[in-house]
């Protein structure tokens, strides 16, 4: 709506509390086919409805938002993401891996990505041990990353130094600093890694953001010197949006926002919201 939104110079919009549930059933996922009875069944490997936080849907046909993942910065400046302390519990009758953990209040869980065929990915189990670098990939829309980084490359928070006036002339500079990159994969030719957009997001962005309870929780828990990372699927029908990634967004409305190509789904990553979706299973055995 034209009220939830500042001034058409900005293109930013309103904070909006998340309310659980917004999605409850929507979008049980586009690739697997599992339907909903299956999707609920407790197999003892995950799925069901699931809360999590995510970056904001604000327009199209995507039922929500893109889950985030917790940042961790090493002594090196090296950028991660979080992937839980696996445990044995007991979930219907069976002793099943569970991997998740308090993230600024929120509970954090591994099934948070199980959508869109990443439910199939061994990467995906809780007790996989896989490099949890973000790694930059080799087909980024942004011109930086061809010219100053190398892919496959871990990402370094001191590549994003200019976050507070980088631009790249569509929509307002000074917003932050967008990346690409893979996840859960020790390199970029992996057909099996997780597609995650890392935003260092600007000064200005992030207090503005802070003025949220639920926001300012999860910037200071889990995005260290303001970088936000989020995994980039559009629940949608799967396809990889981008933060200022194609100029096609302004005929949307979107030049200034995370926007999907595909069916013009737009996200606000300035905006974080809780959310409930029915994940789907990991398969058997894996």
């Amino acid at each position: 709506m034209d009220s939830d939104k500042y001034p058409g110079t900005t293109s930013r919009r309103r904070f909006v509390k998340g309310v659980l549930g917004a999605s409850v059933l929507a979008g049980v996922g586009t690739a697997g086919g599992a339907a909903v009875t299956t999707a609920t069944n407790p197999a003892g490997l995950g799925g069901g409805n699931i809360e999590f936080l995510g970056i904001e849907l604000v327009e199209g046909p995507a039922p929500r938002g893109m889950p985030l993942i917790p940042v961790e910065i090493g002594d090196d400046g090296t950028i991660s993401g979080l992937w839980p302390e696996a445990e044995q519990r007991d979930v219907g009758g069976r002793s099943v891996a569970v991997a998740q953990t308090d993230v600024g209040g929120t509970t954090y869980s591994t099934e948070w990505f199980q959508y869109c065929g990443i439910q199939d990915i061994p990467a995906i189990d809780p007790e996989a041990d896989q490099d949890n670098t973000f790694r930059y990939d080799e087909s980024s829309p942004y011109d930086w990353q061809s010219e100053d980084v190398t892919a496959g490359d871990p990402m370094n928070v001191a590549d994003f130094e200019d976050y507070n006036s980088w631009g790249n002339g569509i929509g307002q500079a000074g917003l932050g600093k967008p990346a690409t990159g893979t996840w859960r994969s020790d390199g970029v030719d992996s057909e099996e890694t997780l597609p995650v957009q890392v935003l260092r997001i600007a000064d200005s962005e992030a207090d503005r953001m802070r003025q949220d309870p639920t926001m300012a929780a999860w910037l200071d828990a889990a995005a260290p010197e303001n970088v936000l990372a989020w995994l980039s699927k559009c629940t949608h029908f799967c396809c990889v949006p981008g933060f200022k990634s194609t100029p096609q967004s302004t005929q949307f409305n979107a030049e200034n926002d995370v926007y999907c190509p595909c069916h013009q789904s737009v996200y606000d990553p300035f905006s974080l919201v809780s959310e409930s979706f029915v994940a789907l299973p990991r398969p058997e055995g894996e």
